[in-house]
């Protein structure tokens, strides 16, 4: 990229569109009916966001309300890369342009590719207040991006704020929260198998079938059949 001007950067995207990607997408993702679809490749969208250091927050926020996807995923990613290098309030800005825009956030990719890594590492550091108010919230991506920002705390072993979101939202109407909560559960079994287990056997009868399957994935088919077969 000559300069990382947002045109530029529009025009870069639109090289690197695939009609085979494009239909693999049509057919994953839930979309509204005024999306527009490229067909680019998240590797591609990296390394394009990674090349427009000097893009300003406006021309991101631009970028995060276009109706193109692959646009709000580079936004997106744009602010991840900053994220890893902003200290102090400089953090604190980036989170709080995300948390203001998290009706631009929404598919699940780009709840997956952003809340562990924009709002994530802000939790390692500062008040974890903002999960309970996202979860709380009727826009299902605020409630799968609580969740799913909990994975930067399962990296750092911090593991109690999952399973109290497990709890809180394991009657949510939404299978895509039911599958993140598994998602986030094996993750945890990933670092620690016996906290999984441990509160499978507290918390089992309570929780979403496909919840219980993602969560034991990576356990041992015996152990694995020991929960799944009841669900």
């Amino acid at each position: 990229m000559a300069n990382g001007t947002l045109g530029r950067l529009r025009a870069e995207l639109r090289d690197h569109a695939e009609p085979a990607v494009r239909a693999q997408l049509v057919r994953v993702l839930s979309r509204a009916e005024d999306d527009e679809l490229l067909g680019v490749r998240v590797p591609v969208m990296r390394q394009l966001a990674r090349r427009c250091p000097e893009l300003s927050l406006r021309d991101v926020d631009l970028l995060l309300r276009s109706r193109v996807h692959e646009e709000r995923f580079t936004a997106l990613l744009i602010l991840a890369e900053r994220m890893r290098g902003a200290r102090g309030d400089d953090r604190k800005t980036l989170v709080d342009f995300y948390l203001a825009r998290t009706d631009c956030v929404d598919n699940w990719d780009l709840v997956d590719g952003s809340a562990h890594v924009v709002l994530g590492p802000w939790l390692l550091d500062g008040s974890l207040d903002v999960l309970d108010e996202l979860a709380a919230s009727p826009w299902l991506w605020d409630r799968r991006i609580a969740v799913v920002a909990t994975l930067a705390l399962i990296r750092a072993g911090r593991f109690e704020p999952t399973l109290r979101l497990v709890l809180r939202l394991r009657r949510d109407p939404e299978p895509l929260i039911h599958k993140a909560l598994g998602w986030m559960l094996r993750e945890i079994g990933r670092r620690d198998e016996q906290v999984i287990v441990d509160f499978l056997d507290r918390n089992l009868a309570g929780l979403p079938r496909i919840t219980v399957r993602y969560a034991t994935e990576r356990l041992a088919p015996d152990k694995r059949a020991r929960y799944v077969k009841t669900r």
